[in-house]
């Protein structure tokens, strides 16, 4: 859709963009109508830098697990089949389980990685450089990469 339909169709239309937390669309949309889609992606962004840190965590506790077989969103499922998670062997599998577990004991969320243009080896190597952060640096970073998937679906959903 163009940016004035964007701007018409209100948050309702874009309550999916972030992981379930259809709060990020409402807050983001307190700033419409958007005059370009950066400001739009700026003003989504905005929402989920400024809100509360308890909004926060239940947002990136909202994602799921990298390569899980649980059910996903359609964005997450198109956005991990992209990165080839949806092929991964059997060893690569249980390897994803095993990081993604030690990663969230480790700092109470998931694992974000913003998969879109990456390949399961960059998101390996990804898990493989922030799995010993600290909880504070990695909620920072997961905070980054939730920031960088809204734009990603904003980008694939509003044109200018």
């Amino acid at each position: 859709m163009n940016l004035a339909a964007a701007n018409a169709a209100g948050a309702a239309a874009f309550a999916d963009i972030a992981e379930h937390s259809p709060w990020v669309a409402h807050s983001a949309f307190k700033s419409a109508p958007f005059q370009t889609r950066d400001a739009m992606i700026a003003a989504f962004t905005m929402a989920v830098h400024h809100a509360d840190p308890d909004d926060q965590l239940a947002l990136l506790r909202a994602h799921p697990d990298l390569a899980t077989r649980a059910k996903l969103t359609t964005d997450s499922t198109n956005e991990q089949k992209g990165a080839g998670l949806d092929t991964l062997t059997a060893k690569e599998f249980a390897r994803f389980t095993a990081m993604n577990n030690t990663y969230k004991q480790n700092n109470g969320f998931p694992f974000i990685f913003a998969v879109k243009g990456a390949t399961k080896h960059h998101i390996l190597a990804g898990f493989a450089a922030r799995i010993t952060n600290n909880t504070e640096a990695e909620f920072a970073t997961a905070l980054e990469h939730v920031c960088r998937i809204i734009r990603f679906r904003l980008e694939d959903r509003v044109q200018e």
